[in-house]
């Protein structure tokens, strides 16, 4: 199972979310997701974090929260461990992607764009401001997600 990280970088109550328009072969094509990607060899859930942002957008995190788990499993490509993560301080300037488009869209907004049914569960959580720790289990079939297991961990 590969591992990936998901970050929701915030700023004056607005998320940095992604287009995914510029890829031919993505399975997140045309959705709206936060930033990130898959570890390389020997990576950390942290240094995957903080340099695929960095990659994607032109900025360095120096404050972020590890927020959460979700299990991705889809009939369309190999299983996923998703690290999910907020971020609220960085210093840069936002570039250019060669994923997709980035913009800046209000937090409440975010959950009714197009993206995967599942996130509308995290996502919730994030805008809650929910403190636990959260482990999520996500099935799909094709783009229609058949299984969701939510559980919230206390510290």
């Amino acid at each position: 199972m590969k591992m990936t990280t998901l970050c929701y970088i915030e700023k004056d109550g607005k998320y940095l979310m992604l287009h995914r328009t510029k890829k031919e072969k993505d399975i997140n094509k045309d959705k709206w997701i936060g930033v990130g990607g898959h570890a390389e060899e020997g990576e950390g859930p942290e240094e995957c974090l903080l340099r695929e942002v960095k990659e994607e957008t032109g900025l360095f995190l120096t404050s972020y929260r590890f927020r959460g788990i979700v299990t991705f499993v889809s009939d369309q490509c190999e299983p996923e461990l998703m690290c999910l993560f907020s971020a609220d301080k960085f210093e840069g300037e936002v570039i250019e992607c060669d994923e997709g488009d980035l913009f800046w869209v209000e937090k409440e907004k975010v959950p009714s764009l197009p993206t995967w049914e599942g996130d509308a569960i995290f996502l919730k959580l994030f805008l809650e401001d929910e403190p636990r720790f959260f482990s999520l289990r996500l099935v799909y079939e094709g783009e229609k997600l058949v299984e969701k297991n939510l559980r919230l961990y206390e510290s």
